[in-house]
């Protein structure tokens, strides 16, 4: 969190390192030619695993994309990019004041 926090811009005003984290269980199979931090080729693995959450602004989704392969032991992070809109700019001016 601290490295992905450390490339991105503050999103909501006074407050920095906005994540949200939960453990879950991960499962996979490895194939032939992959080099699996944990697991082995041929068989299925479960791990304890945290899923995380958190948003940046679409500009600094590159530097935090490149950031998380630098900092991830795996060789492939599960990475999903999900376009989000900001609640406030919903709001109507007349609504907000």
């Amino acid at each position: 969190m601290d490295a992905i926090d450390s490339v991105m811009g503050p999103l909501y005003p006074g407050y920095s390192r906005s994540f949200c984290y939960w453990p879950v269980k991960g499962t996979w199979k490895t194939e032939e030619g992959a080099h699996p931090y944990d697991g082995e080729v041929g068989k299925i693995s479960v791990a304890d695993e945290m899923r995380l959450r958190f948003v940046c602004r679409k500009e600094d989704v590159q530097a935090v994309l490149k950031k998380i392969d630098e900092v991830h032991p795996y060789e492939e992070p599960a990475v999903d990019v999900i376009p989000q809109v900001s609640w406030r700019s919903l709001i109507p001016p007349s609504l907000s004041d």
